[in-house]
């Protein structure tokens, strides 16, 4: 059911839904005049999102994540245009957070009698071994037991692709809120721009709620261990026992024109650190953060004030 938030005397109102989707919360709000036509809209975005999920799935057999993933070690797999340029732009990313973000890992095939071989590979296994061909549209996968997911950014490709749909069918004015992550585009019912806390009023405390981030996506990412494990290269997050602390960052919001660079950034920045990650973030364009550390000092990037 929809749910009015605002309502103007230019007849203009926020129709917000929530749902579930892709294993997460998801709330779309559009702005507009006719319940009718906002929840036809919204229905759309919906739609989209459960596309997105299916396209990108690893339990469905037929699925091209599968396919590509099943052949590893063995050929190049040819893939859609979409899935293509999805898989090229996070290399990119790992390539820009030197393999901090990486959509690549390892998984046993408990039906190969060589998993020593490829255990042995394990420490090996990253985004360089991901080989496309523009011309082919294919994807090979070099390692035998090496996997790709989407779990760090198929949430913000999926906001992104559900406003894509929503502008295509005129909504001028909105907002998805993927799981705490927000994308925002046009204006509020008053004409006024769309601020953190007027996107997300669940977020009104933080620091930087009063932040604009109209036409831009924030995503948020949470240190909930303050420990690591290292297993050689490979660097996993969990309480271990005889852990150390990874860093002092609390929380790490990223804020970008996509909301697919912004999920995909988040994590890694908290990863590195503060001074590297704010350094890294001011090398890009169009690209902000707000770090918080646990003693909830504020380190936002160049280009953006706290108040």
């Amino acid at each position: 059911m929809l749910a009015l938030k605002k309502v103007l005397a230019n007849n203009l109102t926020i129709y917000r839904r929530e749902m579930r989707l892709m294993g997460n919360k998801f709330e779309i709000s559009v702005v507009g005049n006719d319940p009718v036509w906002a929840g036809e809209r919204i229905n759309s975005a919906i739609a989209e999102i459960n596309r997105v999920e299916k396209l990108l799935s690893t339990f469905s057999e037929d699925s091209e994540v599968n396919t590509i993933n099943r052949n590893a070690g063995k050929k190049p797999v040819k893939v859609s245009a979409e899935i293509y340029k999805l898989i090229d732009r996070s290399l990119q990313i790992s390539e820009l957070t030197y393999g901090a973000f990486d959509i690549t890992y390892y998984s046993a095939d408990k039906t190969d009698d060589h998993n020593d071989t490829a255990v042995a590979t394990y420490t090996t296994v990253n985004y360089k071994d991901v080989v496309l061909d523009a011309t082919a549209t294919t994807v090979f996968l070099k390692e035998k037991g090496m996997r790709i997911g989407f779990g760090a950014n198929s949430r913000g490709y999926a906001a992104d692709r559900a406003k894509y749909i929503l502008q295509l069918e005129g909504v001028s004015n909105g907002v998805i809120n993927a799981g705490g992550d927000l994308l925002t585009w046009g204006l509020q019912p008053d004409m006024e721009p769309w601020t953190v806390a007027t996107a997300d009023p669940r977020q009104q405390a933080q620091p930087f709620a009063d932040m604009d981030i109209t036409n831009m996506a924030v995503a948020t990412s949470v240190n909930v261990e303050k420990y690591a494990t290292i297993t050689d290269k490979k660097l996993s997050t969990g309480k271990a026992k005889n852990g150390f602390t990874v860093s002092e960052i609390k929380s790490v919001s990223i804020i970008s024109p996509t909301a697919e660079f912004a999920d995909a950034m988040a994590t890694p920045v908290m990863t590195i650190g503060v001074n590297a990650g704010i350094y890294l973030i001011n090398q890009l364009n169009q690209i902000g953060c707000v770090i918080i550390d646990d003693h909830s000092r504020v380190y936002p990037s160049k280009g953006i004030t706290i108040a």
